[in-house]
């Protein structure tokens, strides 16, 4: 007998966790914006410290300490937590720096582009061979790269360093594995963060003064909320993808891009002039190969895949 119920249980549920954090970290340029005059700086500092908090809470109810107490005691893991840190931080910052600034587009931009420089880093650093339409992808967004800077001539900083920076802080949550949960990792990555963030704010404070506290108490609270902000969609993010295929996380991942390109260009009025959407349109083409390489290979594993019989 052919058993099916299990798992479309859990994939229904894999592609509802997934696609919740998807929808949340689209949203996200929406809620930055609601906490202004909160500026980039402070922001980002109240995340780091803040989903600290959020995961210590966690920890406590969910019993969890002793899986982070395994973790403290491993040298390697707990230099790979810092450095995603580290790559973590670099991504908050510039996101909210460029949120705040009006450059929504050019984040979608990079988010964008960061599937497919997940795969080229996949090739350089852990010498994983992909497949011939995956390079066709890699290829077509380089030349979008390429006509945005020849284009706009200007170089799309904002775009490039996003992708950058969450493409190699999955690449050192790809080492880490699974040794380190979901919970254990945000709470070490938002510790090694705290210094940075407390400097941030007496800097803050020294230029304008810190906005928490003094801008009303829906502001208060809105900012409040900024670690289960942070930390929700993570978490999210981790149960679905342990319920379904990389294939199907690769597809649904396209979701925040599009979410932040229409929050952008349709309600915040960013500037598309042609030259942008030129760069946009090759950068849609590129996904939509890497999407049918994903759908291909998908359905050629479920083809040599036997059924499971019971």
């Amino acid at each position: 007998m052919i058993t099916y119920a299990p798992q479309r249980a859990d994939t229904g549920a894999g592609v509802a966790y997934t696609v919740g954090a998807y929808l949340l970290w689209g949203v996200l340029p929406l809620y930055f914006l609601l906490l202004e005059p909160t500026g980039a700086w402070e922001v980002v500092s109240w995340r780091v410290l803040l989903s600290f908090v959020f995961c210590l809470v966690l920890l406590t109810f969910t019993r969890g300490w002793q899986p982070l107490l395994a973790v403290i005691r491993q040298p390697r893991l707990l230099a790979l937590t810092a450095l995603a840190g580290v790559l973590i931080y670099v991504n908050w910052q510039v996101f909210v720096l460029a949120a705040l600034d009006g450059h929504i587009v050019e984040t979608s931009l990079g988010y964008f582009i960061n599937p497919i420089a997940t795969v080229l880093l996949g090739v350089f650093v852990l010498r994983e061979r992909i497949r011939r339409l995956q390079w066709v992808a890699i290829g077509i967004a380089a030349l979008a790269v390429l006509v945005i800077i020849a284009a706009l001539g200007t170089v799309p900083w904002i775009a490039l360093t996003l992708t950058a920076s969450f493409g190699v802080y999955g690449l050192v949550k790809k080492k880490i594995g699974p040794a380190v949960d979901a919970v254990s990792g945000l709470t070490l990555e938002s510790f090694w963060l705290i210094p940075i963030a407390a400097v941030q704010l007496v800097l803050v404070a020294q230029h304008g003064g810190i906005t928490f506290g003094h801008e009303g108490a829906v502001h208060t609270v809105l900012l409040a909320f900024a670690g289960v902000a942070t930390a929700v969609p993570l978490l999210l993010f981790a149960a679905g993808t342990r319920r379904i295929s990389l294939a199907a996380v690769g597809i649904l991942q396209f979701i925040t891009p599009v979410m932040q390109f229409i929050i952008g260009a349709g309600f915040r009025g960013e500037p598309m002039p042609p030259e942008r959407w030129a760069g946009f349109a090759i950068v849609w083409i590129a996904i939509i190969v890497f999407v049918v390489d994903l759908v291909l290979a998908a359905r050629r594993g479920r083809m040599q895949r036997p059924a499971e019989l019971i």
